[in-house]
């Protein structure tokens, strides 16, 4: 249970207490029952030695405050965790890390932190520095490395613990396209080394790949538990309910709130450039986005990201791919268009996402789910479907406009 709204104040002195209670004389009485909320109640599993389980659901569903009580960061208010077995937690990445310190002072001292002996950081160093790709700069204070590097380093340190039981909380979408992979497969290796791993994710692709069950929560509590593909059926398809229509106001959303998406709309397009009732392989989409400024913000990255019903990013079309940012001051408005030419996805339901920020630094606005999106099979495609071997195949072409509406 966690209070909403309140600022908790400790008295350390006799005069603290006085002053507080005249400052406050209800105070002393505590908070009242409505200002407190259940951010995790209710929930009971089992998790087996070796078992690689995964934990998804929205924002605020409760995921972090269970890894949290699971590694004793948390007390719960009630009930209990019972745990056998050495635990390390890899809940925040670059845990440890001090800026006037060099890559390998960090290297030791975040490890130090995480759990790690100086004789096992020693023995793995050349390992996770190998792996950072960083061993020019091993030397350098890491406050003059890129936010890449810093994240890479960071990583390798929390991805080269070898506990009995390993708590994974949304590490994985660190570090450019590549180094994620890499990531994915380091938390292979260590599941397939018969570790004990709860992975927090909203990557439903690495939710697929490392995990044979998984458990939903919703509002504090568990909403499904069973295999990990009707799992991410189920999320997705109870995304995909609430994701319909242009306006954005309700969506879920992370942020720093300088700018928020208003509104998104999708309409395919023939080769000629008319409007088609339905979007079929190899025609054009032509999407635009509204948004409003609420605080002026640095020259930002626009990008409008697809996801196939398992988790996959098929498209990641962005401003930034042209040379192109966005810049807006408080009470501005801006439109942005995307034409997307031959865009060859299969046949299926996908779900459309919006981001707004910069890499590794700040993120303005991010809505995992805007909209769905559906690609339907016509009769010229239907006949040709070997073209489209996979997922990935997402060839296109990008024009983007900005224009600021006062």
């Amino acid at each position: 249970m966690y209070r909403r709204g309140l600022h908790a104040h400790r008295s350390n002195t006799l005069r603290d207490l006085f002053t507080n209670l005249i400052r406050s004389p209800l105070a002393i009485l505590g908070p009242s029952q409505h200002e407190t909320f259940w951010a995790l109640r209710n929930v009971s599993l089992e998790v087996h030695e070796g078992e690689v389980l995964g934990l998804i659901g929205r924002n605020g569903a409760g995921k972090t405050t269970l890894l949290k009580i699971l590694s004793r960061i948390t007390r719960p208010t009630a009930g209990w965790a019972e745990i056998r077995g050495r635990v390390r937690s890899l809940l925040e990445v670059g845990t440890g890390f001090h800026s006037e310190l060099s890559g390998r002072e960090n290297t030791y001292l975040s490890g130090s932190i995480l759990g790690m002996s100086k004789r096992e950081i020693d023995r793995k160093f050349d390992e996770i520095v190998a792996f950072a790709e960083i061993d020019k700069f091993i030397d350098t204070p890491v406050k003059h490395y890129s936010s890449g590097m810093y994240v890479r380093l960071a990583f390798a340190v929390a991805a080269h613990l070898e506990p009995e039981i390993l708590l994974v909380d949304e590490v994985l979408a660190v570090g450019d396209i590549n180094f994620q992979k890499k990531c994915l497969g380091k938390m292979g290796d260590v599941a397939r080394a018969g570790r004990t791993v709860v992975l927090v994710s909203h990557n439903m692709a690495a939710i697929n790949a490392l995990c044979a069950r998984c458990i939903i929560l919703d509002n504090g509590g568990v909403e499904f538990d069973g295999s990990t593909v009707d799992a991410t059926t189920r999320y997705y398809a109870e995304s995909l309910d609430t994701a319909n229509g242009s306006d954005l106001s309700a969506r879920r959303r992370k942020g720093n709130g300088k700018a928020r998406f208003t509104s998104i709309s999708i309409q395919p397009l023939d080769s000629g450039g008319h409007p088609l009732e339905v979007a079929y392989p190899g025609c054009n989409l032509n999407i635009d986005v509204e948004l409003r400024c609420e605080s002026d913000f640095a020259p930002a990255n626009l990008a409008i990201i697809f996801f196939d019903y398992s988790g996959h990013r098929v498209i990641d079309t962005n401003t930034a791919q042209k040379g192109e940012f966005v810049t807006l001051q408080a009470g501005q408005a801006a439109k942005a268009n995307f034409l997307l030419r031959e865009v060859l996805l299969r046949p299926g339901k996908y779900l459309v996402g919006l981001w707004l920020g910069r890499a590794y630094t700040e993120t303005i606005d991010d809505i995992e789910h805007a909209t769905s999106f559906d690609v339907m099979e016509s009769e010229e495609t239907s006949h040709h479907t070997e073209i489209f071997p996979g997922t990935y195949l997402c060839r296109f072409q990008q024009t983007v406009s900005i224009t600021d509406n006062h």
